[in-house]
């Protein structure tokens, strides 16, 4: 999302270089990987320090961001989900195809046109990307985990508390009686994919393992 704020801490970098090395070591041409978590678990922060990584190693990693990718842009999103109810929150709101359509993109090294949310206007932008000697895609999001192209999936941990303190101080979205219902929801939907998880970040005890 254009104009995310991050912070980087020591824990961010300790989780960043365990998977690193282990990208290094099972690292294949046009190779990805998912990093899945609640809102504010640092999956921003951990993909970022990852591709920079990577970078110095003569890897070229793009980072795909499936918030960009929902059917209803931000600005539109409370009032739908208000009207269809919170069994409209979950993974159906993504718009699956155009993510496929962009994996694909990346696959064949063809310049790609990708969505990009402006987290100042809540409107949704055009990015042009060109994936020809990009070689390993990094896919954060809610439910990114679901991508079965991936080959490393990650999964952050990180207390309901932390998370909504996040949202708060980063003013994501509006925190609200209502947000924080899709926050509970999106959290139940998020637990339910960790079994799938071949990686696990938990912040709140400084683990991380495979």
């Amino acid at each position: 999302m254009q104009n995310q704020v991050f912070t980087i801490t020591d824990k961010h970098r300790a989780a960043a270089r365990i998977i690193f090395n282990r990208v290094l070591e099972d690292h294949i041409p046009k190779n990805i990987i998912t990093v899945t978590g609640e809102v504010g678990t640092g999956k921003s922060t951990v993909s970022y320090l990852v591709a920079k990584l990577l970078k110095k190693q003569g890897i070229r990693a793009k980072i795909m961001d499936l918030d960009n990718y929902y059917k209803i842009p931000p600005i539109d999103r409370k009032k739908w989900r208000l009207d269809n109810g919170l069994e409209s929150v979950g993974l159906d709101e993504y718009d699956w195809n155009k993510i496929y359509e962009n994996i694909q993109d990346f696959k064949k090294s063809k310049i790609a046109s990708m969505p990009l949310v402006d987290m100042v206007t809540d409107y949704e932008d055009e990015l042009i990307t060109n994936f020809d000697g990009v070689d390993l895609l990094i896919i954060k999001g809610l439910y990114s985990i679901k991508c079965k192209e991936s080959r490393l999936k990650v999964f952050i941990e990180l207390s309901y508390q932390e998370a909504l303190k996040y949202n708060t101080y980063e003013r994501i979205e509006e925190t609200d009686a209502f947000r924080l219902k899709v926050m509970s929801k999106e959290q139940d939907i998020v637990m339910k994919l960790k079994k799938d998880a071949d990686f696990y970040i938990d912040f709140d005890t400084e683990n991380y393992h495979l």
